[in-house]
């Protein structure tokens, strides 16, 4: 499964809500999988919103399992998370500057401010409404994907936009 880059002009569709009756279906369920396996397929990648794959459906996957590995203080589960008509509730005033790299930017990445804390609210794969809060790397990733959601990309508000160097790039594929 190919992750669409920057140039595709799905990244910059306002993605469309999934039916709540549709959410377990073989489609969706499909969806899913193919986001699990793009994301699986990239050593660096925490996360991965549909557009990412080409289907303008708001739905995001983030890594259970890389999330716990890269933030040492999240305490949930490492299974896949999975978020479908995500919507931010709330955003904390407090902001932090953060670096991010995107899987459909590949390469770049750039400094940009987040909300520290935010409360989003989904359905999860078999349909059920959900809400959870998170801080520091879950909450960045919360804001990036539903970024993706409404066709924004993080470097549209990025501040020193940069290239990963070639060596940079060929450690991180080793590992």
């Amino acid at each position: 499964m190919n992750i669409v880059q920057k140039e595709d002009p799905v990244l910059r569709e306002k993605a469309e809500e999934v039916p709540v009756a549709d959410i377990g279906s073989a489609k969706i369920r499909k969806l899913i999988q193919e986001m699990r396996t793009a994301l699986a397929s990239q050593k660096d990648g925490v996360a991965i919103a549909a557009p990412q794959v080409g289907a303008s459906l708001r739905i995001f996957v983030v890594a259970g399992a890389l999330l716990a590995q890269a933030d040492k203080t999240y305490t949930g589960s490492p299974v896949d998370l999975i978020f479908i008509n995500p919507v931010i509730t709330r955003r904390s005033r407090e902001k932090m500057e953060v670096e991010e790299g995107c899987l459909s930017v590949r390469w770049l990445y750039g400094k940009i401010r987040r909300a520290a804390r935010v409360t989003l609210q989904a359905y999860n794969e078999e349909g059920e409404k959900i809400e959870r809060g998170a801080s520091g790397l879950l909450a960045q990733i919360f804001q990036h994907e539903t970024d993706h959601l409404e066709g924004t990309l993080f470097t549209d508000h990025a501040k020193e936009v940069w290239e990963m160097s070639d060596e940079e790039i060929a450690e991180l594929q080793k590992k």
